[in-house]
């Protein structure tokens, strides 16, 4: 019997080199680097990789208003209706913020207006955003 220590887990997420990279990650879509989350997922990173909140890459990017970043993961095959732990939607988000071309990015995908809690139209009504509610057909 060997007295070396025994690693908590061969899992690749517990892998410290695997949980700095997919942090790398959560931040280029936080900050909007499309060129190299773009360079990523085709390398095989899954475009729906959530963090430990269960924010998508989209909801990230969605928040903090990347609307090219939010395009380019939705075109590879990323949820725009992905809910996040606290059932948030990417849509929802950025109705919050105020991002109008991430909602018009995320609608061309059809994320649904209605999905999550709140909705994005229970955000928008909370908002007043009046326009908003007529593009997403709840007046």
């Amino acid at each position: 019997m060997s007295d070396a220590p025994t690693p908590e887990s061969s899992e690749p997420a517990h892998d410290p080199e695997v949980l700095q990279l997919a942090a790398k990650i959560f931040d280029l879509a936080r900050h909007g680097d499309t060129d190299t989350i773009v360079a990523y997922v085709d390398a095989g990173v899954p475009p729906n990789l959530t963090n430990d909140k269960g924010d998508s890459l989209v909801m990230l990017a969605a928040y903090h208003g990347h609307a090219a970043a939010v395009r380019a993961l939705l075109e590879r095959g990323a949820d725009p209706d992905r809910l996040n732990d606290r059932g948030q939607t990417p849509l929802a988000g950025a109705v919050f913020k105020g991002e109008d071309e991430v909602i018009r990015a995320l609608l061309d995908a059809g994320a649904d207006p209605a999905a999550g809690t709140p909705s994005a139209i229970d955000t928008a009504r909370m908002f007043g955003k009046e326009e908003l509610l007529e593009l997403f057909g709840a007046q």
